[in-house]
């Protein structure tokens, strides 16, 4: 098979996944601080990754080919050719399914060439170009149905479809040489220039679905056509801008609503908002536009402080796939779609190599580690659309929720983006590991194997031998040949500090020494004292020292694992006084399946003590069932002493058993009404923090004297807690939850779907009760409840009547309204009731549903 090298090191310094010279040599970005290592470079040799290139390989995209082909994905070229009848099968961008099964395929080829494979990849691109139109244009949909309604629909996601049709030809021709689809995808680029920069006959002005803004680049990038990336450019410029489009603005959700120098906070559907700006970044890379740098720094702020889940799951609502508001973070309803987590990557790589911060390498592990990996079963065949934090076993029959929301994992979707993009992104994953710039090797990800890297100045053989994700020691060894014998300069080595691994404001607790040449247990085989230190400093989250033997060198990178109680910013209601747990960079949850009592009532013992099992497969059991070959799951106590097992979240519904999966538990010791506005939760730049590591009592944030505790304490004594408030209702559709109406998350209106709820279905014109026990007596006076109705989509409505008693000893007794009558039963707000004051440790809510209707509630609340 042709394989053509690459002559350049900066040709992949945007593109994640390139490796072979291109037609022209294009101009070199020249606002980069760091260029990609091309993947091709870089092999992984360890037993994580390794096994899941293999199975992508083998199994995943053998398996995406076969779905392809029997949903008519395939089919559908070769009837828009003329070689065959029928009508078009699926939906309107089905293409863009076949064209990133063709640029995994790419990757795949590039690394283990696979004739068999290959030959059934040409005889997809064969279909392709046939179906292709005189001008240019292809997209099957159109040419079947409508060939009259060609470029007339924004939203129709033609130039998205042509996006993932570049991506997949520049791949394919960089893995094998052949230029069929490239031929394709060039012919579509000009045709879409003509339409709309030349002649300007397209009925709108900009995508609908960006994609095709960082595709253009990389076509420039394999052919040096400047058209491609001016193309680019002009659909960044004019997005947003009115006074330079001839349609109206989208609006919000397709992020049309500003210029993108203008835009400040992260808002509309997830997965084009990070597709848009790793556009973004590809071009201010070139140009070093200063509005779209700030507007990325401001944008980037808005989604890692405020609406980024601890996976590095992004768009928390089904309504439009979006981002939500700042803080709304729900767990059991997020959203998460995995092509969300795959687009994050994309846009934080380019905003590591654009700016050589290490806190977007960072987002890059907690991602694909998490959000990504999560995406994909374990068996390579089944696969998740979205991702949520919490899950029930009931949830896979909700009927209002979007139909790709299913608990169990999934061999295909109708709208099949996901497990179509995962298995591009899988072999694409050895493009993230190293980097180069002026003085040396940036390590971004940590992962055994070796490497060939050229800098400016040298070649650098480099082996990485290590556990990650299980362990911290990493190993560097190799060799430097200078390509001038005379050179001196000294060649650096940037290592990322993984933000995991140290508490904010605290020097980070990882160790560099020099080992011993060919003795790969020299680290283990000696003590840390007896190992020569490596001089380092910190520069913008990376430790940087440099080679110090030639032209062999070798030393070990120490990063110490430990388990962490991660809590949220108070603002994120949903984890008020609950925490997530993570070892190293992957996030833990808990299932059913192995905690057989876990319910959202389940709480965490005060003072934690870990225990990890570190059993390989060949031993049974745990790691047998889920299928890892060297599993870390870890043990911990409740606060009623019974033991609990949590697995990596990546690995949550592997087993055939059905139940609850939680991220976050609730923490004893940890109050909900933490002060949002403590120093705890601000960045080095006085940002807000999302996420942070509950302390401990080797944490200056919680010493040992709990008379003396500073303002930065999160936790508490037990008991200077208030009780938690339990709810109890006389009915909860099994899909619902009485938590809900306690969980402060606020309804838009009460046909919000998007939030957790209480509903009484299916029971009608019945009479039925809600009780709010706050554990101990408590003075209240006031009680606003906001109904659910859903008149019009389903069957719930306002209630007939309610009324409210607090309990007195052991009877129930009506509150005396300051305002008789005033039980309202509106729509859209909360409906609020004053009362004279009681002592009293609980209230009840009787409802009387509508003869012939239900109902269900969506928040209460006393004070």
């Amino acid at each position: 098979m042709p394989v053509m090298k690459t002559k350049t090191s900066f040709l992949l310094s945007l593109i994640l996944l390139a490796g072979f010279a291109s037609a022209e040599t294009p101009t070199e970005p020249k606002h980069l601080t760091f260029r990609s290592v091309p993947f091709t470079d870089v092999h992984f040799d360890d037993h994580f990754w390794s096994p899941r290139l293999k199975t992508n390989r083998e199994i995943s995209i053998p398996h995406n080919y076969d779905w392809c082909e029997k949903t008519g994905r395939f089919t559908n070229f070769a009837k828009a050719a003329k070689l065959m009848d029928g009508k078009f099968e699926g939906i309107y961008y089905n293409d863009s399914d076949v064209y990133k099964v063709l640029e995994g395929t790419a990757y795949s080829l590039a690394q283990h060439p696979d004739p068999e494979l290959e030959k059934r990849a040409d005889a997809v691109i064969a279909s392709i170009a046939a179906a292709q139109q005189p001008n240019g244009y292809i997209y099957a949909f159109y040419t079947l149905n409508e060939p009259h309604k060609r470029w007339t629909e924004m939203h129709k996601h033609e130039l998205y479809c042509a996006g993932h049709l570049i991506e997949g030809a520049v791949a394919y021709k960089q893995a094998t040489g052949k230029d069929t689809l490239l031929n394709v995808a060039e012919k579509c680029a000009d045709h879409i220039v003509d339409i709309f920069v030349t002649n300007k006959t397209a009925k709108f002005d900009v995508p609908g679905h960006e994609e095709i803004e960082l595709a253009l680049v990389k076509l420039y990038q394999q052919t040096g056509k400047e058209k491609y990336l001016k193309l680019a450019e002009h659909f960044l410029d004019i997005r947003g801008d009115k006074s330079k489009r001839t349609d109206k603005l989208a609006g919000a959700n397709v992020q049309d609503h500003l210029p993108v120098r203008e835009q400040k906070e992260i808002v509309g559907h997830a997965v084009r908002a990070m597709y848009l700006y790793a556009g973004v970044a590809d071009i201010a890379a070139y140009t070093g536009d200063k509005g779209y740098l700030n507007a990325m720094d401001s944008l980037w702020g808005s989604v890692v402080n405020r609406k980024m889940y601890i996976t590095g799951g992004v768009g928390a609502s089904h309504a439009g796939e979006s981002f939500g508001k700042d803080y709304e973070l729900p767990n059991k309803t997020a959203y998460c779609e995995t092509c969300a987590a795959v687009g994050l990557v994309f846009w934080a790589h380019r905003m590591n190599l654009l700016t050589g911060d290490a806190k977007y390498a960072d987002v890059v592990e907690r991602a694909m580690y998490n959000g990504v990996l999560a995406g994909i079963g374990l068996d390579g065949k089944s696969f998740f659309y979205v991702n949520p934090l919490e899950a029930d076993a009931e949830q896979t029959n909700r009927h209002d929720v979007v139909k790709n929301t299913k608990q169990r994992r999934q061999p295909f979707f109708s709208t099949a983006c996901c497990p179509t993009n995962v298995v591009r992104f899988i072999p694409s994953l050895p493009g993230y590991q190293y980097a180069v710039d002026d003085d040396g090797i940036v390590v971004n990800q940590f992962i055994q194997g070796n490497a060939v890297i050229k800098t400016s100045g040298a070649d650098i053989s480099i082996k990485t031998v290590g556990g990650y994700p299980w362990s911290g020691q990493m190993k560097f060894s190799g060799t430097v040949k200078r390509h001038n014998p005379n050179d001196k300069k000294p060649i650096t080595i940037k290592l990322r500090v993984p933000d995991w691994c140290h508490y904010p404001a605290e020097e980070p607790a990882i160790e560099l020494y020099e080992g011993e040449r060919g003795n790969e247990d020299s680290y283990s085989k000696r003590k840390a004292d007896q190992l020569k230190k490596f001089p380092y400093k910190i520069e913008k989250g990376y430790v940087v020292t440099t080679i110090r033997t030639e032209p062999d060198f070798e030393f070990t990178y120490h990063i110490p694992f430990t388990y962490r109680r991660i809590a949220a910013n108070p603002r994120v209601v949903a984890d008020q006084g609950r925490v997530a747990i993570q070892r190293g960079p992957l996030v833990y949850c808990f299932e059913e399946a192995d905690n057989p009592d876990l319910n959202d009532r389940t709480a965490l013992k005060k003072d934690m003590h870990w225990h990890e099992d570190l059993t390989a497969s060949s031993g049974g059991g745990l790691a047998e069932e889920l299928k890892l070959s060297q599993p870390v799951t870890i043990r911990v106590k409740t606060n009623t002493g019974k033991t609990l097992t949590a697995i990596p979240y990546f690995a949550w519904d592997s087993r055939n058993k059905l139940g609850k999966m939680m991220v976050w538990l609730r923490q004893e010791g940890l109050p909900k009404n933490l002060d949002p506005d403590l120093p705890v939760w601000k960045t080095e730049s006085g940002e807000p923090r999302l996420y942070q590591p509950l302390p401990d009592d080797k944490s200056p944030y919680y010493p040992r004297d709990p008379r003396n505790k500073p303002k930065n304490c999160l936790l508490r004594d037990v008991s200077e807690l208030e009780s938690e408030p339990e709810i109890s209702a006389s009915f909860c559709f099994p899909n619902d939850s009485a938590a809900a109406v306690i969980d402060g998350i606020e309804p838009k209106n009460s046909i919000d779907h998007s939030i957790p709820r209480l509903t009484f279905w299916d029971h009608k014109g019945t009479a039925e009760w809600l009780e709010l026990d706050f554990g101990k007596a408590r003075k209240v006076s006031q009680s606003a409840v906001y109904w659910f109705d859903d008149t019009g989509r389903g069957e719930c409505k306002i209630p007939q009547s309610w009324t409210l008693s607090y309990k007195d000893g052991g009877d129930w007794k009506p509150v005396t309204v300051k305002t008789p009558g005033t039980f309202g039963i509106e729509k859209d707000k909360y409906n609020a009731v004053e009362f004279d004051a009681v002592e009293t440790r609980a209230l009840r809510l009787d409802v009387r549903l509508q003869d012939g209707s239900s109902g269900g509630v969506l928040e209460w609340k006393t004070k």
